[in-house]
């Protein structure tokens, strides 16, 4: 891998912010303070399990609805994250955050009583990578010092929302996927609370953030939900292509290629894709919604999706392994379906999202 340190300060060198067709080059790098991560029973049984911060003793974390279940994943998250970060809720000039349910009620409802400035988006499953974009541009754009980013799922309010109720007891087929019960937050700075001569930071931070690359929608004219994989695929490999051409690099300058929720459906899709457009990236490509679940031992088909599963998973797992310097820098692409009961009962087709995030060790 290149030395990725000289690449960065000779790229920001006079460098403008927008970068080929769709990208960003952050004009200061922007820290990934600290971050936490709250699941439910399901996931703390799956491979990563160990990693969790918080791990709940059933899937309803005190609550008395799946809803109000996976606000309170959000309180515990965004709390744990400020407080490991060091700081108050007070120190938090904005929050950005989002989910799967209708009016994006698990944020609105789980975030309320912190009062601090709310931004609510809406990404679908890709939604933790649009709030880290989003808190990185205005942290950049020297609008705010210290930003929080927080998403949720669960599967029984998904299910409830998107599909069949519980009770129903619905077959799945092979190709559908396994809401991850979660919620992720994550803190992030400026420089100017950071150290970054070159010296050790005077502040710990776990990764930073160095680029973007914002997805567009792609619709591949699939109707299937329950092939969440297969209606992403084509998104993920847009936005991917797009961040190596923005930048004129090679999958092999990341240590790892990581999408959100594709699954074992989508991750062969992307990868075909990709490699129509003459890049492959079979050896460095890693998918949350595979990592998180035992496909072996654990029934989920084709593996995990919902906001929560990139969110978790790069919480507890990816910024692990860069925060160790066993990876210098990764792409990280979380996906999302951008449909809802409605458009689906009206057999629309299922369009993709995904946004992309470049993260690098803090040397």
């Amino acid at each position: 891998m290149q030395n990725i340190k000289k690449e960065r300060m000779a790229l920001e060198q006079n460098a403008p912010h927008t970068v080929g067709e769709q990208s960003i080059r952050l004009p200061v790098p922007i820290f990934l303070r600290n971050s936490a991560s709250v699941v439910g029973t399901k996931e703390a049984q799956g491979p990563l399990g160990e990693m969790f911060d918080v791990k709940g003793g059933d899937d309803m974390f005190g609550a008395k609805t799946w809803e109000a279940a996976e606000s309170a994943m959000q309180k515990k998250a965004l709390q744990l994250a400020v407080k490991k970060a060091g700081l108050q809720m007070t120190d938090i000039r904005y929050v950005f955050a989002g989910d799967l349910l209708g009016q994006s009620i698990a944020s609105s409802f789980g975030l309320e009583q912190f009062e601090r400035p709310h931004f609510g988006l809406y990404g679908a499953c890709s939604t933790s990578g649009l709030s880290l974009m989003l808190a990185a541009m205005v942290i950049g754009g020297g609008f705010a010092d210290c930003a929080a980013c927080v998403t949720s799922s669960h599967f029984a309010s998904a299910e409830k929302e998107f599909r069949f109720p519980l009770a129903y007891g619905n077959q799945r087929p092979l190709s559908a996927s396994w809401t991850v019960t979660g919620s992720a937050a994550f803190v992030l700075t400026g420089p100017g609370k950071i150290d970054v001569d070159g010296s050790e930071p005077c502040i710990h931070a776990r990764a930073q953030i160095t680029a973007l690359t914002p997805g567009r929608i792609v619709d591949s004219g699939l109707k299937d939900s329950m092939n969440m994989g297969g209606c992403m695929a084509a998104a993920a490999a847009d936005t991917i292509f797009h961040h190596l051409q923005d930048f004129d690099r090679k999958p092999q300058d990341y240590d790892r290629i990581i999408t959100g929720d594709l699954g074992m459906v989508g991750r062969q899709a992307l990868i075909d894709l990709l490699k129509q457009k003459g890049y492959d990236i079979s050896q460095n490509h890693m998918d949350c919604g595979i990592e998180i679940f035992d496909g072996k031992t654990q029934d989920t088909h084709a593996g995990g999706s919902g906001c929560g599963c990139a969110a978790v998973v790069l919480s507890a797992c990816i910024l692990k392994q860069i925060e160790e310097k066993k990876w210098k820098r990764v792409l990280f692409v979380p996906t999302g379906a951008l449909l809802s009961k409605t458009s689906f009962n009206e057999g629309q087709n299922v369009p993709g999202i995904a946004h992309g995030v470049v993260l690098e060790g803090v040397y």
